[in-house]
């Protein structure tokens, strides 16, 4: 009879043992849930994912429930092993007890359950939240005092637990769920999430096209000449001014010159006529308010000036949208066309290629807080244009002019780190 009493207690410390596996798993697989795709997966009515975030919309319930469950069946299974240790060692079955059922638990209902949960928590989580639920309504009130007594003692320090937590992803914690996302986002898509990402931190300063490099149609010019710039040019919108681009007329649209081209009516005058109201932009408008007014305004080209309304430079609807899907035209004067890699690792980058499209093109980290060219960045570091070649360096990178010509720099080599000695 003694040893059928044993197996029978044997029995009920195996299941004790495996309902304390359970509630270990249970908390961890809970807790390791992912927030976001549980969100997803409740929208698309997944019924362990509805019963898991009922559960977690409460943690300090759920916690309760399964420390009470947990703590039971791990006292339980205590005082049952101390009564088949004694029962088989006498008075050292309480040693042999104590050390090899923390052993037993410790490793097949902490541990190892444990570490399974936290590897694959829906698994878990999800047959596991139909066996909690029940549990939680049957126990509620044993629940409900232990909280209550449990917050009320947290509250000592401050430590509000009704307070919802803010779970919402900042800019940068975005940036680098994307970034992690891997084999899970297409190369093509994370630049453009990236992209978008970014464009609340770029202005439309940093983008635009220089005002020495924007062309224009200059009504003081003679009409031959005027025709024969509107006849070559590859753009679809053209500024107007009268005699300096500060005194922008408006924006003169090809399609609007084609028919005035029908009607053999191209005189200035003519032009005037069809030309749209002029749209300026604020130098440091960022990208993101930037496509909202294109968006808004139905405008696909803007003027930019500075605070003393002075023309800084043009951008464009496609500028923007290039920030954000890379270049959109294979014969677009891009920035790869304006460095040009050599044989000893460093490149050749023309002076007015911008810091920026530099840093995105070769992964560098050369500084974007001050000029946005690289001839501005060379002239700032040296306070002054250099008569003649200099080499510079700015943080990681020897810098080293090739010509100069125009009060400009027009030509650089730059390569990162020290650079490789020649040999003789």
């Amino acid at each position: 009879m003694e040893d059928a009493s044993i197996s029978s207690l044997l029995i009920i410390l195996l299941l004790l043992i495996i309902c304390s596996a359970f509630f270990s798993s249970s908390e961890t697989g809970m807790m390791s849930l992912n927030r976001y795709r549980l969100r997803h997966m409740v929208k698309n009515n997944h019924r362990g994912a509805r019963q898991a975030s009922a559960l977690l919309e409460r943690p300090d319930r759920l916690i309760g429930l399964i420390l009470i469950g947990n703590n039971f069946v791990n006292i339980l299974a205590s005082a049952i092993a101390t009564i088949i240790c004694v029962r088989i060692w006498g008075d050292a079955g309480l040693v042999v007890a104590t050390f090899g059922l923390t052993l037993v638990i410790l490793i097949f209902a902490e541990v190892s359950p444990k570490t399974v949960a936290a590897l694959h928590p829906e698994k878990i989580a999800f047959p596991a939240a139909f066996i909690l639920r029940p549990m939680l309504t049957v126990l509620y009130p044993l629940v409900w005092v232990i909280n209550g007594i449990t917050n009320g003692f947290l509250r000592l320090f401050g430590i509000n637990i009704a307070g919802n937590s803010n779970e919402n992803l900042s800019t940068e914690e975005l940036r680098t769920l994307v970034n992690e996302a891997g084999a899970l986002i297409p190369q093509r898509n994370q630049s453009m999430l990236l992209g978008v990402l970014e464009l609340g931190d770029v202005t439309v300063n940093d983008i635009m096209i220089p005002r020495s490099e924007v062309e224009g149609i200059d009504l003081d010019q003679e009409m031959d000449h005027i025709l024969q710039q509107l006849s070559a040019t590859k753009h679809t919108r053209l500024p107007v001014y009268q005699g300096d681009i500060n005194q922008v007329i408006g924006i003169l649209h090809m399609r609007n010159l084609a028919q005035l081209i029908q009607q053999g009516k191209v005189t200035k005058a003519a032009i005037m006529q069809v030309v749209r109201e002029a749209y300026f932009i604020p130098e440091s408008t960022p990208l993101q308010t930037q496509l909202l007014h294109f968006q808004k305004q139905n405008r696909r080209i803007g003027i930019v000036v500075d605070e003393y309304g002075d023309v800084e430079g043009i951008v464009t609807l496609e500028d923007i949208l290039e920030e954000i899907v890379g270049e959109m035209s294979a014969d677009s004067t891009g920035i790869n066309q304006e460095i040009h890699p050599q044989e000893d690792g460093s490149y050749f980058i023309d002076g007015s290629a911008y810091v920026r499209e530099i840093n995105k093109s070769l992964k560098w980290d050369l500084p974007t807080d001050g000029p946005k060219t690289l001839n501005g960045l060379i002239t700032e570091t040296l306070e002054s244009l250099p008569d003649a070649n200099v080499c510079l360096r700015v943080k990681d990178y020897h810098f080293e002019t090739l010509q100069i010509s125009d009060s400009k720099v027009k030509t650089v080599r730059i390569q990162r780190g020290l650079p490789k000695r020649k040999r003789h």
